[in-house]
């Protein structure tokens, strides 16, 4: 980092600061002031929030780090643009008519305050081990890697910068998200967008030049075989027998992973919860489907291009994770890397920021709240902040955990994400669209569900620690469970089940436990008490009235509609050429 660059960034930081003192000085008269930002918000900034929120450290990091390890696989979880589509069309309506701040909420009001309680405590649950956890190890493998700097000395003692950099950026972004509310991440996340775009782009663009083009990328990974079949680092389908992504399972399961994150999770949909109108917060989530086509190509793809450069010899590449971030410093000019650093940042304290901001209201709303239905505004909001800083202490515990699960980055997120997402898809799919879905279903289906995925998520865990041999690390780890789930010759009865359960596919195992999950709902719905009619107004399909359809109705507009196709037709345009 040169002089121009720390110039740059610092304009970039009082820029931040302007926006969040300018919010701050609007005063948050009540809880839904803080928590949804009075409701009030435009498509543009809400459609900005979303994609800012969901672009973080498992992008910048992770998703590229997913290019330089397995070429395009990944892409098909960003290419899922079109359920964001689905929250917008289908899901918003009833949110809205319910008038809710939270996810948890929504299912009390569907069914029964167990199945509230029980969805916040999951949910709780993901941002310690996803959101948090995620963010804070990329924010200091970033840092560490950008700066350039091992080691700090603070009184004779020397610090990790890694554990400098992470805990730093907890402290700033929790400092605004504490001030600020639900407004100062909207409004931050509009001034942040634009700055990780371009910062983005600057790395593809210098990126490609260094190597030769797009067509000199192709050429090179389209010669690197995965092993599995014709199969190679460019194709986007794979072998039924690739041991991470098979095509058997990667379509529905990364659908799964997707509904449940742009539908029904708390992180994402409270962004249009706070809009003005169904119009408005429709309108976002197309903005959101748009940028969301975007991350493949800005983020999937530098990773691939250090690939790249490092098969070439012009970049020394030491795991797939330090991708992005040694692009940036290897690369670019000075005050570009200023530029980038910023978009980095960015990205990394507006995911934290919607996280602290939706952990509060979670916790405050469906906990804290319940138990104290006559506490003050003021004291509401005081429980959500000292409930996100609980929530940042146990995800940054988990980080040593995380290391021993995933391979790399994004494949560790969505493995987690794959064991949480098949229940609660479930239970909102069947709710919304089945009449017939009962209270009893609803809970026991998020319950069961969740049980499932923590029981492969704990067998996981025993078998990298317990039974994975020491010297067997990164991708032969699974290559060693693979070969001896077939042959567990010198395993015990203990070893041999666990490397045979590991030995299912991720994606498989996650299919099998939403059909098992669907098969439970409609099972125990047929033989429990049927839902109150009257209390299903507007939340099931067959019980919307004809004023709530015709309020849906005169809120589409025709670039609405003509919007939604091009995007679809986009993602079935690259699904054609990377087939």
């Amino acid at each position: 980092m040169l002089t121009l660059d720390w110039i740059v960034l610092g304009l970039f930081f009082v820029l931040l600061i302007g926006v969040v003192w300018w919010v701050v000085r609007q005063k948050e008269e009540t809880s839904v002031d803080y928590f949804l930002a009075g409701r009030n918000a435009g498509w543009f900034v809400i459609g900005a929030s979303i994609f800012a929120s969901n672009i973080g450290s498992e992008h910048l990091v992770g998703l590229a780090g997913a290019g330089a390890e397995s070429g395009m696989a990944m892409a098909h979880w960003e290419m899922q643009a079109w359920l964001v589509l689905v929250l917008g069309w289908v899901f918003v309506p009833f949110y809205a008519r319910s008038m809710v701040y939270t996810m948890p909420e929504f299912l009390e009001k569907r069914f029964n305050a167990g199945s509230r309680t029980v969805l916040s405590l999951i949910s709780l649950v993901s941002y310690v081990l996803t959101k948090v956890a995620v963010t804070v190890w990329a924010g200091g493998t970033v840092f560490k890697t950008v700066f350039e700097i091992e080691y700090i000395e603070v009184v004779g003692t020397q610090i990790d910068f890694f554990w400098v950099g992470a805990l730093g950026l907890v402290v700033i972004t929790g400092l605004y998200t504490v001030f600020g509310g639900m407004k100062s991440v909207l409004y931050t996340s509009a001034l942040q967008l634009p700055v990780l775009l371009i910062g983005s782009i600057f790395i593809v663009v210098i990126g490609l030049q260094q190597l030769g083009g797009w067509a000199e990328l192709e050429n090179i990974l389209r010669a690197q075989p995965t092993g599995y079949g014709d199969d190679s680092m460019m194709n986007l389908m794979r072998s039924p027998n690739d041991p991470q992504f098979p095509w058997t399972g990667v379509l529905l399961g990364s659908a799964i992973i997707g509904f449940w994150y742009w539908c029904t999770d708390q992180y994402i949909v409270q962004r249009t919860l706070s809009a003005a109108n169904i119009n408005q917060a429709r309108k976002g989530t197309i903005f959101a489907g748009y940028l969301k086509l975007l991350p493949v190509f800005i983020f999937l793809v530098p990773g691939m291009i250090a690939f790249a450069l490092n098969e070439q010899g012009m970049l020394v590449l030491d795991q797939p994770d330090d991708a992005f971030p040694l692009l940036v410093s290897e690369l670019l000019p000075a005050g570009v890397k200023g530029i980038v650093v910023g978009g980095i940042i960015a990205a990394l304290m507006s995911s934290l920021g919607s996280l602290f901001n939706s952990s509060a209201t979670l916790f405050t709303v469906d906990f804290y709240k319940k138990f104290r239905p006559h506490a003050s505004e003021k004291n509401l909001v005081y429980i959500g902040r000292v409930a996100t800083a609980v929530i940042v202490i146990l995800g940054i515990l988990w980080i040593p955990v995380m290391e021993s699960i995933g391979d790399f980055l994004y494949v560790y997120l969505q493995d987690i994400q794959s064991l949480l997402a098949p229940g609660i898809a479930t239970v909102f799919l069947l709710g919304v669209f089945w009449k017939g879905t009962t209270a009893k279903a609803g809970f026991w289906g998020l319950v069961i569900g969740f049980i499932l995925g923590m029981f492969r998520l704990l067998f996981r865990v025993i078998t990298n620690v317990f039974v994975v041999p020491a010297q067997v690390k990164g991708d032969q780890v699974l290559e060693w469970i693979n070969v001896k789930a077939i042959n567990p010759e010198g395993l015990n009865w203990f070893e041999t089940f666990s490397v045979k359960f590991m030995s299912l596919n991720w994606l498989h195992y996650e299919i099998f436990l939403f059909i098992f999950c669907i098969i439970l709902v409609v099972v125990i719905s047929l033989f429990t008490e049927k839902p109150d009619k009257s209390k299903l107004k507007g939340l099931t399909f067959a019980y919307v009235t004809k004023e709530q359809w015709a309020e849906t109705r005169a809120s589409i507009g025709k670039w609405d509609v003509i919007n939604t196709v091009i995007i679809i037709g986009i993602i079935l345009a690259f699904y054609s050429y990377f087939w």
